[in-house]
């Protein structure tokens, strides 16, 4: 069985690592290579670079900023934010990340997704779906089967997609793995979103990261076991030093959950 990963995420703002609430009131975490070396000292499988205002503002990923970070932690990097071209998902891998993640500009143009995966392979390519809870379940007294809806451009836009659709569009045109973010859920601490999750991952193929609302390192379990989800991502918890990555991969090993243990990181 394959080892379930723990991957901490830099959401960057103009240059800064940065933490908020659905992805608004936004607080500086500190300097995103400093905290990549320090999470790969801690044991962190992978990380995630997310450039989150790079949509928004219609430029490019700060490549220089993913230079420094993919110097000092030797772990696999995953960085989105701004890649809208083919040659700009060459740029990004030459900065040093193993994987590019597509989001605004996937939706826009979804023959993004196949033509960067016939040229770098879908390995290379990683699809976030940010999802946000509509019609029945958006209100905690709604009834009835819950649905979801793409959003874009930092969870600030509607897209009228389905969550689940557009997941399994995005395989078939070449995705190799998702990132799912629940923007219901991210930042608040209320644990991931299983039910999106187990949405996703009962229809997919590939590797499904689950990413919003994670608080405690049974959080981390529940969406393994319940969620199917492959690998689980945070932020604030990490940043925080509310909890290590060693009592997230040790709640996960009790459970049965297949991790990576490093000695130095559970020492």
């Amino acid at each position: 069985m394959l080892r379930r990963r723990v991957i901490p995420c830099l959401d960057v703002a103009d240059g800064r690592v940065v933490k908020g609430t659905r992805f608004v009131n936004l607080v500086d975490e500190g300097d995103p290579s400093e905290l990549a070396e320090r999470y790969a000292a801690e044991g962190a499988d992978e990380l995630v670079f997310l450039d989150i205002t790079a949509a928004a503002q219609r430029r490019a990923t700060l490549l220089d900023i993913v230079e420094r970070t993919a110097r000092r932690a030797f772990i696999p990097l995953t960085v989105g934010g701004g890649v809208r071209t083919v040659s700009e998902m060459r740029d990004v891998l030459r900065a040093g990340a193993d994987k590019v993640s597509l989001n605004t500009a996937a939706v826009a143009d979804p023959t993004l997704i196949s033509r960067c995966a016939g040229r770098f392979g879908r390995q290379a390519v990683v699809v976030a779906i940010d999802a946000r809870t509509t019609g029945a379940g958006a209100q905690p007294d709604d009834a009835g089967p819950r649905s979801w809806e793409v959003v874009v451009n930092g969870g600030r836009e509607p897209t009228g997609l389905d969550v689940v659709a557009w997941a399994e569009r995005a395989v078939d045109l070449g995705a190799g793995e998702l990132l799912v973010t629940s923007i219901d859920r991210d930042g608040t601490g209320a644990g991931f979103d299983t039910e999106l999750l187990r949405a996703i991952t009962s229809r997919v193929p590939v590797p499904v990261i689950a990413s919003g609302g994670a608080a405690e390192p049974d959080d981390f379990v529940r969406a393994v076991r319940d969620g199917g989800a492959d690998a689980v991502l945070a932020a604030s918890i990490f940043h925080r030093r509310v909890h290590a990555i060693a009592d997230v991969k040790a709640a996960m090993a009790a459970a049965g959950l297949p991790v990576r243990l490093v000695p130095q990181a559970v020492a």
